[in-house]
Formats: C-alpha cells, structure tokens, sequence
C-alpha cells in the first residue's frame, strides 16, 4: 500500500454519499419493494435527459445507480451491511477491494479428544499395562488431524536455534494450557 493510500485510510472521514440508505431515502430494514421505489421517484428527478448538461444530476443519478445495485443484490447487500455495521475507518470501495485480495479470519481451535486416553486409566482394548502406551505429542497432533509441528529449524544457521523446547511450549502446543 502506497504511503497515500495509508495517509487517506489514517485521515479517513466518512462521506454521506457512502450511506447507500440515505441517498435512496430508505433504511436498513426496508423491503426490496420499497427500495425499488424510492430509486424510480430519485432516477426521474435526477435523470440525465430531465437535466441535459447539469454535471451535478448527472453524478447524482450515477449515485443513486450504484446505491440501488447494491442494495437490491442480496450478497452486495450483505458485503455493504457489514461494512457500514463493522467500524472499519475506510471507504467501502477501499473495503471491498482489501475484501477481494486479503481472506483471513481468526478463530479459536478446539482440540478434538475422542483418541486420547487418561494414562494409568486402563482403559484399553485389552487391560494389560504393556497394551497402553502414552503417545507422543506428535502422534497425539497427527491423530488429531492437526499439523506435526516442528520446533527448531531444519538448517543449522538459523538465529532460532535448535534446541528442544521448553515445557511450556510443549504443553501450549498440545492443548494442555
């Protein structure tokens, strides 16, 4: 991002023709219908033809275009609801374009327990203590469909070192903290 980009998103200021909802005169919870309305009543006043030369109706209608085919398109409306409800100091031209180019989302992982056992529970197949064995936090990671892990680095020159690691990371690593 160039360094007026990030100047603009730092001095952002919202802008009333970027609430599609006021410039058609309708609100959220309006249905299509009246949506649908309020574009035509707007689109015959502001109609380049009605207003032959007159640059400001014809950015108007231009506006009023684009309101109405976000908002009569479910998945735009949607993508514009939760810009407008998210807070986001940016344009929702802006939005939209990082929306299209950066998909990520944070979400807590929860571990899935159904293969481990309790050690000492005897709890296996056969009761025998030779029969349980504890597995090791990789296999435990594997049969959990998670990634094995690899601490350290695989070339000797890296700065992280290769030593093993600490017993906190170890059990932050296997979900025991």
């Amino acid at each position: 991002m160039s360094a007026g980009g990030v100047d603009e998103i730092l001095n952002y200021t919202k802008n009333e023709e970027e609430d599609y909802y006021a410039v058609l005169g309708v609100n959220e919870h309006s249905s299509m219908e009246q949506i649908q309305t309020e574009f035509k009543t707007r689109a015959l006043q502001y109609h380049p033809d009605k207003n032959a030369g007159d640059k400001e109706a014809e950015r108007k209608f231009q506006l009023i275009n684009e309101a109405k085919e976000v908002l009569t398109t479910p998945e735009k409306k949607l993508m514009y609801d939760k810009w407008k409800n998210s807070g986001i100091q940016i344009s929702y031209k802006q939005w939209l374009g990082m929306k299209e180019h950066v998909q990520q989302s944070m979400h807590w992982s929860v571990p899935k327990t159904k293969d481990r056992m309790l050690p000492g529970s005897g709890g296996g197949i056969s009761s025998g203590p030779s029969s349980l064995q504890t597995p090791t936090p990789a296999q435990r990671r594997a049969s959990e469909g998670g990634a094995n892990l690899h601490w350290g680095s695989r070339n000797a020159g890296s700065a992280w070192g290769g030593d093993n690691p600490g017993e906190v990371v170890s059990k932050f690593r296997n979900y025991e903290i």
